[in-house]
């Protein structure tokens, strides 16, 4: 006999989750977060690399972020939440303009603006005007560039891909493999085996780090030690916390601003691209409803950014979304009840998991030789998505050249020069139709009947790949362009659907991006 949980507690624009309260615990995705903070803990060579900090004064900020990402589902956000990934070359720039010394300082004074600034626009509603004020080409340009920036630092010299070459070639050859390969998606279809490794998204590539950095002599076996992990609070406090060093002066909270819009535009793409995931989810599961809001998205995310500003300065910041964890969570939720009982049961499931890996020795042992590689992976990844993201924010082939030319500029110089070489372009080429930009229709047609992952969201493309229950999309992480214009289309949910939120749910409206035809929504 299923068990009925009570209805979430509304306060505000918030809604209260307690699990086992307003949930059932989903052990498949606890199990999953358990295995998957490795992810997490690939934060902590970005922190050791850029702010010269120990291990495991490192460790105790991924803790503190890792609980406040459970601050998303017990408040009602419907997804599991991450870093800002694109946006982390950006940061990356930013910071090594500044002296060792100086980065800490540097480093608060950017999350700080970051943060504020998500939380006046969630107070105010203003978040979808002000990101599209921004041209079609800069945003283009911010997004490609960032990739760039991603893939660049890992190949220069002393970089990551020198301390790593086999492990991160194999890895990585792994990963894509598993996110976009024609053929793995074919499997996915046909084998229960392909499914579950699917369904782990980037994991079976990080572990596989574990074995062949060794085999290559990349890096030394790991030595499992047995415990629980000991984060270094004190030292975290003492040396890189306002507490111990002070605010930072004036000047560099202005000198942060490029580089926080930039990182804003990405921030408000990952939010749609959540939109976008969560809609598709209504359209399968008619006996409930989930409520997504941009706006609490954006009080949860400012709120998250503007404390570890001051507890724990975070180099891979405080993001609305981890695409792949949610898409694979909602693949699993659209098959029913009897598999997940509401969408946070999922996430927050996930989320407590992670955090229980967290203080789990064993597992913060195995992963730490590889860290590294780790990192690398999650970058070159994101680097592929950000580019080919970031190309189709453009709408005609004279804004493709005037992102290239802002992409390499940001990718080289930073956000700061790359916001002034965008304004410039356009001004020159657009003039009055600076913010317009235009329009030649160079990403709109495609072959009849067929459609790309590019150009859908979470829809398999049309040559046998859109069976019920398994999106071979869903792996890939499906984006949705920051910015892109909209149109409103009425969901057929029923009257009677039970929402995420609370209360019965009559029609409601879904943003889906204009390049969508009757025929794919069907």
């Amino acid at each position: 006999m299923s068990r009925n949980f009570a209805r979430p507690w509304k306060v505000g624009p918030f809604s209260v989750n307690l699990p086992g309260v307003h949930y059932r615990f989903e052990w498949q995705d606890y199990t999953q977060g358990l295995i998957m903070c490795a992810v997490d803990l690939s934060a902590i060579p970005l922190m050791t690399e850029l702010l010269g900090m120990p291990f495991e004064a490192a460790l105790s900020i991924v803790v503190l972020n890792g609980l406040l990402y459970l601050l998303h589902h017990l408040l009602g956000d419907p997804v599991v939440p991450g870093w800002i990934t694109p946006a982390i070359p950006l940061l990356m720039l930013y910071l090594q303009d500044y002296d060792m010394d100086d980065r800490v300082h540097a480093l608060v004074a950017f999350q700080i603006v970051l943060g504020v600034f998500c939380l006046f626009l969630g107070a105010t509603g203003l978040a979808a005007k002000v990101v599209r004020v921004v041209p079609n080409a800069m945003r283009a340009g911010i997004v490609v560039g960032a990739g760039l920036a991603a893939i660049q630092g890992l190949f220069t010299e002393g970089g990551r891909f020198e301390q790593f070459p086999w492990a991160i070639t194999i890895c990585v050859g792994f990963a894509f493999f598993l996110l976009y390969s024609k053929m793995f998606q074919r499997w996915q279809l046909h084998y229960r085996w392909a499914r579950f490794v699917g369904n782990l998204g980037i994991l079976p590539a990080m572990l596989s780090a574990v074995i062949v950095a060794p085999l290559f002599g990349e890096a030394s076996w790991p030595s499992i030690e047995w415990g629980f992990s000991t984060p270094d609070f004190a030292t975290l406090y003492s040396e890189y916390t306002v507490f111990g060093v002070g605010f930072p002066p004036a000047s560099m909270f202005l000198t942060a601003v490029p580089t926080a819009l930039a990182t804003y535009i990405v921030v408000f793409g990952e939010v749609i691209q959540a939109r976008a995931i969560l809609d598709e989810a209504n359209e399968v599961r008619t006996d409930r409803k989930i409520e997504y809001s941009e706006n609490r998205s954006h009080l949860i995310v400012g709120f998250r950014n503007t404390f570890m500003s001051i507890f724990g300065p975070d180099t891979a910041m405080c993001g609305p979304l981890w695409a792949a964890m949610t898409v694979t969570t909602v693949e699993r939720y659209k098959k029913g009840r009897k598999s997940m009982q509401s969408i946070f049961s999922g996430v927050g499931s996930f989320r407590w998991g992670t955090n229980t890996g967290l203080w789990l020795l064993p597992i913060v042992s195995l992963m730490q030789p590889v860290l590294g590689v780790a990192l690398a992976l999650t970058l070159l990844i994101q680097g592929f998505v950000s580019i080919r993201v970031g190309l189709l924010e453009a709408r005609s082939r004279t804004e493709l050249g005037i992102a290239g030319v802002i992409a390499a500029v940001l990718a080289t110089k930073g956000a700061s020069w790359g916001f002034v070489a965008g304004i410039l372009l356009c001004l020159i080429f657009f003039a009055r139709d600076f913010f317009r930009g235009e329009n030649d229709g160079v990403f709109t047609e495609a072959p009849a009947g067929k459609a790309s992952p590019e150009d859908t969201i979470g829809w398999a493309e049309k040559d046998g790949f859109d069976a019920p229950g398994v999106s071979p999309v869903a792996a890939a992480a499906p984006t949705v362009e920051a910015g892109k214009q909209t149109v409103q289309v009425h969901s057929t949910t029923p009257n009677s659907a039970t929402s995420d939120s609370g209360g019965p749910e009559s029609s409601q409206s879904s943003i889906y991006p204009t390049d969508f035809t009757d025929k794919d929504k069907q």
